[in-house]
């Protein structure tokens, strides 16, 4: 199956690049000031015949390549979080009776199977996230090009979500829902 979030890899590859080129400059700014370069005189003056900066202006230029550093840190760790956090649920009213515990992936596992039945989705992949106090649902679907989402969504909104909540218990369920297209266009069964 092919992808066609293509911004997204690109947006991915162009941090590598870039986090690879940064890092490669300042091992080389290191090394040249501790003298491990032959090639490079450690004393010698990053420009001749220039005047030292200001030490404001040396202060400035950390800070500003730290919190540059930073930022950069933050956004590679965004393009790696894919799913929310799920947790075990307590099911439990009065916990001196007993407890009952539901992992996330278990409850989703037949809404799963369900939405994979629709008509257009190859694959689809959930994340029950939140307590069951505060649920939250995020949904992905790889459907063809073709694919009817509004179909899709009537199929989610009628049958698959309303089950799923009667079975978990719960009045509502916030639902998120992204859409990749695939040109895949394999035969299915149904």
């Amino acid at each position: 199956m092919t992808s066609l979030n293509r911004p997204a890899r690109l947006n991915r590859a162009l941090l590598a690049v870039f986090g690879v080129v940064l890092l490669g400059s300042g091992s080389f700014a290191v090394a040249a000031h501790f003298g491990q370069l032959a090639f490079l005189d450690s004393r010698a003056a990053l420009i001749p015949a220039a005047a030292d900066p200001s030490t404001w202006v040396l202060w400035v230029a950390a800070a500003s390549a730290i919190v540059l550093g930073l930022v950069m840190l933050r956004w590679l760790a965004v393009q790696l979080a894919r799913r929310p956090r799920t947790h075990t649920w307590h099911l439990e009213q009065n916990s001196e009776q007993g407890s009952t515990e539901l992992a996330a992936n278990t409850a989703t596992a037949p809404f799963l199977s369900e939405v994979t039945t629709y008509p257009g989705v190859h694959h689809a992949r959930a994340a029950l996230a939140g307590t069951r106090e505060n649920p939250a649902l995020a949904l992905v679907i790889n459907t063809e090009q073709g694919g009817d989402l509004t179909t899709i969504n009537h199929h989610l909104n009628t049958h698959g979500l309303p089950r799923l909540r009667q079975a978990l218990d719960l009045d509502t369920l916030p639902l998120t829902v992204e859409y990749r297209l695939t040109t895949h266009t394999g035969a299915r069964a149904h």
